[in-house]
This record gives structure tokens, C-alpha cells and sequence, in this order.
């Protein structure tokens, strides 16, 4: 248990360090590409391994945009980025995220989001109900008079595995009585809308996770399995990490085939139904029998 909480620190502590660097990049004129591969470097320089792809949502994209290579998306003043980045030390997560207004001061659409994370870690201890999070969360974002996206939610996190299929509810809904356990690893992430608080599925998908073994035709498609369970594991992976590994097309195919049969999973762009813009607070906490400890 030691070394498992000595290893989560540890990841926690990258994420904390990297969030402190990546503020003097988030300017306008800045590419999304130049955030993504600086948070990602970074990463690996400080001892850690990208738990995910870095997550770069902007205004009414919510979450699982990240650039590929070629990638002409740059920020103007006034856009609310989201930087979502995780990092793993041995399979160890920590998994973060932060809403920044480009060039602008933090506003009540932020401040709503980061309020709403903090009223729900003052409330997380072992036997802490789960609906009882998305109800504080729920009611401050409801407070400062936006709403909570319904569909978007935190997640209970084991060794190599972002979603155990526990998520934190961001409302309150009455058969979400799940108990915390002490020792669990949770992220809790509020996210904060002007729009209808639920979000829809839009194309490009530019994150993918390998799930199984399945048998696939394509010779392409066997070698893109081989290479993201060796070097990837069951830990999501960005487009634009094997964007090199063939040409365009061939890699699109071996895509395509390796989501149909199962092998892969795919994360499509995730964008508010109305175009509300939408804030993000994310932190990781370990579980503890009368409170929390905060790793990132």
C-alpha cells in the first residue's frame, strides 16, 4: 500500500507541477498542437507516463478533443479552454483539469465549476453516498445560475484503468447510492454550462483505448494492435500518437476496422446540445475514513 500511495504522489505531483508551466503557453495566437505535446514532453521529463492523451475543449466542446499533427486550431482571446491532462507512475492515475478564459479574467462560469469541486471534496469520506456528491455539486452550479452537464461524470480509478464503470454523478439522482470505500481513487470533475447541461457525441474521434484481442483482417490493422497494446496498454491513446506509424488512409481504415470488431474503443468529440460554452474542474482524490486527500 505504501509504495501504491508513494506512486499516486508521485503522479499527483507531475500534475501539479505541469499545470503550474502550461499557464504561460495559454495566450491567443497559441496552438492547441504546441499545449498538447508541451503537457504530454513534460510528462515523461518529470518521471511520469501520460495517463491519457492531454485534453484541449474549447468553449462548447466539452471534452476528448486533442490535436493531431497538422492540427491548425489556435486560441483566441476570450475562449474557455479546458486542459484535462492525466498522468500515471506505474499505472498509477492522477487525472486533473482546469478552465482557462484566454487572455481574460477567471468569470462566474468558471468560478462556478471550481466552487462546485471544492463543495464536493469537503463532503467525500468512506460511506459518503454518491448522489449525495452530485447533489452538492448540482446545487452549487445550479447557484450560480448555469447548469450542470447530466451526461458528463467522475470516476471511480484503479491501476491502469481510467473508468472502473463506478462514475460520479455531476446531479442528484436517487438510485445512485453507491458507498465510497476508504482507499478508493476518485475523480471528481463538475463541469459548468450556459446551455441545456448534456452533451452529444460529434465527429472527429481523436482518442481511442485498446479494450481486446479480436481478429482482424488488415495487416495494418494487426500491426496498429500490436503497437497500442505494447506501448499503451488499457490506458486511452491520442490519434495523433500513431498518426506516423502509416500512411493516413491505411491508418484511418485499421482505425475504423479495429472500433467495428471491438478491439478498440472510440472517443468521439463530446459538444454541448445547445453550443452552450462549458467550464471544467477536475481533481483526483484518495478516498480516506473522515475525509479526502487531494493528489493533484
Amino acid at each position: 500500500m505504501e509504495e501504491k500511495l508513494e506512486k499516486l504522489l508521485k503522479a499527483g505531483k507531475i500534475t501539479k507541477e505541469i499545470k503550474k508551466e502550461v499557464l504561460h503557453l495559454i495566450k491567443p495566437g497559441t496552438s492547441l498542437y504546441e499545449i498538447a505535446e508541451f503537457v504530454e514532453k513534460r510528462t515523461v521529463e518529470l518521471g511520469g507516463k501520460p495517463a491519457f492523451p492531454c485534453n484541449l475543449s474549447i468553449n462548447e466542446i466539452a471534452a476528448h478533443y486533442t490535436p493531431y499533427d497538422g492540427d491548425k486550431v489556435v486560441l483566441k482571446e476570450g475562449d474557455y479552454l479546458k486542459v484535462d491532462l492525466g498522468v500515471h507512475v506505474d499505472g498509477y492515475i492522477a487525472d486533473t483539469a482546469f478552465t482557462v478564459r484566454v487572455g481574460m479574467e477567471e468569470d462566474d462560469l468558471i468560478e462556478a465549476s471550481k466552487e462546485a469541486l471544492e463543495n464536493a471534496i469537503a463532503v467525500i469520506k468512506a460511506g459518503v453516498k454518491i448522489n449525495e456528491i452530485g447533489k452538492v455539486i448540482e446545487e452549487t452550479i445550479r447557484g450560480h445560475g448555469f447548469n450542470p452537464i447530466v451526461n458528463l461524470s467522475g470516476h471511480v480509478i484503479e491501476r491502469y484503468k481510467l473508468h472502473t464503470g463506478i462514475s460520479i454523478p455531476n446531479i442528484y439522482r436517487p438510485h445512485d447510492n453507491y458507498e465510497l470505500k476508504e482507499g478508493d481513487i476518485v475523480a471528481i470533475e463538475p463541469f459548468a454550462t450556459t446551455g441545456a447541461g448534456q452533451v452529444i457525441e460529434t465527429p472527429p474521434t481523436l482518442i481511442y483505448m485498446y479494450i481486446r484481442d479480436r481478429p482482424v483482417r488488415l495487416p495494418q490493422a494487426r500491426t496498429l494492435l500490436s503497437y497500442v497494446k505494447k506501448n499503451f496498454s488499457t490506458l486511452p491513446f491520442a490519434y495523433r500518437w500513431v498518426q506516423n506509424l502509416m500512411p493516413e488512409v491505411q491508418l484511418k481504415l485499421a482505425l475504423i476496422q479495429l472500433e467495428k470488431v471491438g478491439a478498440f474503443y472510440g472517443y468521439p468529440i463530446l459538444k454541448e446540445i445547445k453550443g452552450g460554452i462549458v467550464s471544467q474542474a477536475e481533481h483526483t482524490v484518495i478516498v480516506e475514513e473522515d475525509g479526502v486527500l487531494v493528489t493533484t
